[in-house]
């Protein structure tokens, strides 16, 4: 059984920042890579930032130059660092934990950009 949990989700002004995490437990036999995907309302679930064991990143080009991923994998830990927060990064955030059979999801944290 593997929990992913996210947190540090909530309401920021404009041109501010926030900082997500996510933890990975249970029994985990190793990850590929964790992930951090987002959903307006109405629209499609995206993928924003991932980031692989060895430290590979990649981002979305909406996000480009105001979010970066970092990963423990140690703590089995990802952060999405997130600068420069517009409107239309509103969205429920949710981690993605890739494992070499299979995926497992957050439940999500909300973050809201108020402008």
């Amino acid at each position: 059984q593997v929990q992913v949990v996210e947190s540090g989700g909530g309401l920021v002004q404009a041109g501010g920042s926030l900082t997500l995490s996510c933890t990975a437990s249970g029994v985990i036999f190793r990850i590929n890579a964790m992930n951090w995907y987002r959903q307006a309302p109405g629209k499609q679930r995206e993928l924003v930032a991932k980031i692989t064991s060895g430290g590979d990143t990649g981002y979305a080009d909406s996000v480009k130059g105001r979010f970066a991923i970092s990963r423990d994998n140690a703590k089995n830990t990802a952060n999405l660092q997130m600068n420069s927060l517009k409107s239309e990064d509103t969205a429920v955030y949710y981690c993605n934990v890739h494992g070499p059979f299979a995926d497992y999801w957050g439940q999500g944290t909300q973050v809201t950009v108020s402008s």
